[in-house]
């Protein structure tokens, strides 16, 4: 480590720690990599956010970040991104943030099913994989006591995102279709939206690469049923590489509005089906919360916790819930704050393609209030 090196601590099987990882990998960040377990993450770190919570960055200049769209978005601000984060074209940046919430958020279900109902092939390596965020002076005994304790929390997280016996079958076929509808566009496209990453990618990266890519269950079953998209998880990690040969020609630069494949608007219908009417259930949970907290701002709850509660909705054909967490809003704020600023037109042009695949609430169901993120906690503003 030098002194112009930053700072990642996080965790090799962290869902969101990846995303960060993955960005300063391609764009050739200088970076050390510190589990969350490191001295200085429990002290240090630690007291300056007074939570535990991942993936973090120091910079040189002893800047700390925490998130990991927070982290994308604070590199990009500095001028460290050779591959630019956001698509130059309005509508395909629309979508683009729209993969980053659903990748983020979307796919929770089948990278939780995944990694948490498959003791018999993940759990020894899960005990290894948690390593990283122990203390370095456990010992076996008190590892493993971490690790039970850790994988506890996770296994009910599992169940507050909608796992349980009732929707394994449902989760394993939704998931099987999101791997074959990505294949095929990956059978001309490098990345989401052409030959290099967005945040759209980024936001996949999150569950497709620490839970879906690395668990040895669900592994055997993306290299095996889905291998392009085995290999653009590769590929977002491989800076290193500068050509590919594939069967057909590959898409040579970013989509523009007018020549999106069907391949992407299969992917966005996919999006629509399987995620809007959760997403809009829990819109509609969290304004009835806040109209419970009283008008007066200092009234409500802050610094949230990770959820408020409980939305329930329907999905393929069962009833379901799952926590309202407004870090989801959060992220949304993204895509309706670009889609504010946009002109007229280019606001008709994304509605138009949204309405097409089914995801116009994603556009129009938003919250009262606004998310915010101080002292490293989601506020309401």
């Amino acid at each position: 480590m030098t002194s112009t090196d930053y700072i990642l601590y996080g965790m090799q099987a962290s869902l969101f720690t990846g995303k960060a990882r993955a960005y300063m990998r391609r764009n050739r960040i200088p970076v050390t990599e510190r589990g969350a377990g490191h001295s200085e993450f429990m002290t240090r770190i630690y007291s300056h956010m007074q939570r535990f919570i991942m993936p973090v960055i120091e910079s040189p200049e002893g800047d700390i970040i925490q998130d990991g769209t927070d982290i994308l978005e604070y590199l990009e601000r500095r001028g460290l991104g050779h591959e630019p984060l956001f698509p130059e074209d309005p509508v395909t940046k629309a979508v683009s943030l729209l993969f980053q919430l659903f990748g983020n958020e979307g796919l929770l279900r089948p990278a939780m099913h995944y990694r948490w109902n498959f003791d018999d092939d993940n759990l020894a390596f899960l005990k290894v994989s948690f390593r990283d965020v122990m203390p370095v002076d456990m010992g076996a005994k008190a590892n493993d006591a971490g690790f039970d304790h850790a994988s506890g929390r996770m296994r009910k997280a599992a169940k507050a995102f909608g796992v349980f016996d009732e929707s394994i079958k449902l989760i394993e076929e939704s998931y099987a279709e999101f791997l074959a509808l990505f294949s095929a566009h990956l059978e001309r496209s490098f990345f989401l939206l052409g030959d290099r990453p967005t945040i759209g990618d980024y936001g996949l990266f999150n569950p497709l690469y620490a839970h879906l890519a690395r668990d040895p269950k669900p592994t055997f079953l993306m290299k095996t049923t889905a291998p392009l998209v085995w290999n653009w998880v590769e590929r977002m990690n491989r800076p290193e590489v500068t050509e590919e040969h594939t069967l057909v020609e590959p898409k040579e630069g970013q989509y523009a509005v007018d020549e999106l494949p069907e391949t992407l608007t299969a992917l966005m219908r996919y999006v629509g089906e399987e995620y809007a009417a959760e997403f809009s259930a829990q819109v509609d949970f969290t304004d009835n919360w806040l109209a419970d907290q009283g008008e007066n701002p200092e009234k409500v709850k802050a610094p949230l916790g990770r959820g408020i509660g409980f939305a329930a909705f329907e999905w393929r054909g069962i009833e379901m819930s799952s926590v309202v967490m407004p870090y989801r809003f959060y992220l949304a704020q993204r895509l309706w704050d670009h889609f504010d600023s946009c002109s007229e037109n280019t606001q008709a042009d994304i509605r138009s393609l949204f309405a097409k695949t089914g995801l116009e609430p994603f556009l129009d169901k938003r919250p009262s209030r606004r998310v915010l993120r101080k002292d490293y906690h989601e506020v309401w503003a």
